[in-house]
């Protein structure tokens, strides 16, 4: 097998894992919080809020307090999904030599 082609086998085994790692992204779900889990912000691997939750104590307080919880837990996150989904293609990426590769979020 000619080095050409050992780069062509390479790239299709890194494609395969790729494609198994972003549907392993999909499912991943994550929960930022802010203000001691008075506010719960609930994201899937495509970075979609699907989940707000904002505790009743919460719900009392002035509306930009509450806004910038809101604003806290989604950054919150948003960085555990960030990390999640680097996890993820360093596990796909790892083995082939791709120093420093990061997924796109």
């Amino acid at each position: 097998m000619t080095d050409f082609d050992k780069i062509l086998n390479k790239a299709k085994e890194l494609e395969t894992k790729m494609k198994e790692s972003q549907e392993k992204i999909k499912s991943i779900q994550v929960q930022g919080t802010s203000g001691a889990d008075s506010v719960k912000v609930t994201l899937n691997g495509d970075g979609e809020m699907v989940k707000l939750e904002i505790s009743s104590e919460t719900v009392k307080e002035e509306k930009s307090i509450i806004e910038d919880l809101i604003v806290a837990a989604h950054n919150n996150a948003k960085a555990q999904l960030k990390t999640k989904t680097s996890e993820e293609i360093s596990k796909a990426t790892g083995e082939f030599g791709i120093p420093g590769f990061k997924w796109p979020i």
